[in-house]
């Protein structure tokens, strides 16, 4: 265990509190993965934390304190119950001082695993056994919990995804008959379990159990072929879908201008100079186009933007005798394409002697 992690859990037991690692993190440390997102479970109330750690947090109304310590993210929670919930937002909870009761509130047994700072391990859930046997099992009542917080439907195929587990056969039932919970969820919300999915390099699994489940056509997504690439614009250029999932505006140009390059199904001089390196470099990658080829060509692109044009606006205005307008750019469009298609030299006398030629003509 990390001194850093260690040292922030001795601190809260020095206070007279109790203080364990669980979920993800212990989880992952279990199976041999590095985590730099780490979760506590606490007796200590919120108030009580920030005593503990006043220069470097934050907390939020529903019992959670984080703390960002080098490359750690650690939530520090308290102990808790919740009572009610809206949208799949706990709008009531009240917290607790044993930690049994806060374990069986979570959502899967593999995520319900505990450890102490000396590393001894607490499983009051089975959660090991299910580890063992990689399989995603649901705590408590199945159809409650998936009604209570319908997330946890997307979650549980994207923990069999990213850790190749299965999915209970109890679980799997539920999800199949209440999958149309699903449609609830904010297309925000969505989009980050998605993301998850799609990152990682067994995301067909994950999208043939969303395929199965029937969970695509709720979310208005379909896909042919796909070709994993670690760039999320690069995979949602992949798919087709009619909902807008929150992408931002850089995103949804990329996605794009992506889509366009692979449909295209070439990368030249043209593409690299319309579309740019980055996009050029994802698409190729999914069209098996070596980097070192896109590289090549665009180091050697004759024009990288209009502003690399060896000839301005007003040298052109001036030659053909014109007034500001379409025409002008036009004839730089023009130009650049016969600079791109290595028919004209974008040098200053020669592109002069061109418009003087087109003049004439």
């Amino acid at each position: 265990m990390d001194k850093i992690i260690k040292n922030v859990l001795k601190c809260i037991e020095d206070a007279g509190y109790e203080a364990y690692l669980v979920g993800g993190f212990v989880r992952d440390y279990l199976l041999g993965i590095k985590s730099l997102d780490v979760d506590i479970c606490t007796n200590a109330l919120p108030k009580e934390l920030h005593k503990l750690f006043p220069n470097n947090s934050n907390s939020n109304t529903y019992g959670g304190f984080k703390l960002k310590i080098k490359n750690y993210n650690i939530d520090i929670t308290t102990y808790r119950k919740e009572l009610k919930y809206d949208n799949r937002k706990p709008t009531e909870i009240v917290y607790l001082n044993n930690l049994e009761d806060d374990i069986v509130r979570r959502d899967f047994t593999i995520n319900s695993v505990c450890m102490n700072k000396d590393e001894k391990i607490i499983d009051l859930v089975g959660g090991i056994e299910d580890i063992n046997k990689k399989e995603i099992r649901m705590l408590g009542n199945i159809k409650e919990r998936l009604t209570e917080d319908p997330l946890r439907i997307l979650r549980a195929i994207r923990f069999s995804c990213v850790l190749n587990f299965n999915i209970n056969s109890d679980l799997e039932k539920e999800i199949k008959d209440n999958y149309k919970l699903v449609d609830t969820l904010s297309n925000t919300r969505i989009k980050q379990e998605l993301n998850k999915i799609l990152l990682n390099k067994n995301y067909l699994k994950g999208l043939e159990l969303l395929k199965e489940y029937k969970i695509l056509d709720i979310l208005e997504i379909s896909y042919d072929d796909i070709s994993y690439v670690n760039d999320i614009c690069g995979m949602w250029a992949q798919l087709n879908t009619t909902k807008n999932y929150a992408f931002t505006k850089q995103e949804i140009t990329n996605i794009i201008n992506i889509r366009q390059i692979i449909n295209e199904n070439v990368i030249n001089n043209k593409v690299l100079y319309k579309y740019g390196l980055y996009n050029s470099l994802v698409a190729g990658e999914i069209l098996n186009i070596p980097k070192k080829v896109i590289n090549n060509i665009y180091n050697k692109l004759p024009i990288k933007s209009e502003k690399d044009l060896q000839i301005t606006n007003n040298e052109i205005i001036e030659i053909l005798n014109i007034e500001p307008s379409k025409l002008l750019k036009d004839i730089k469009l023009e130009l650049i394409e016969l600079i791109l298609d290595g028919k004209l030299k974008n040098r200053n006398s020669e592109l002069k002697k061109y418009i003087l030629k087109r003049k004439e003509m």
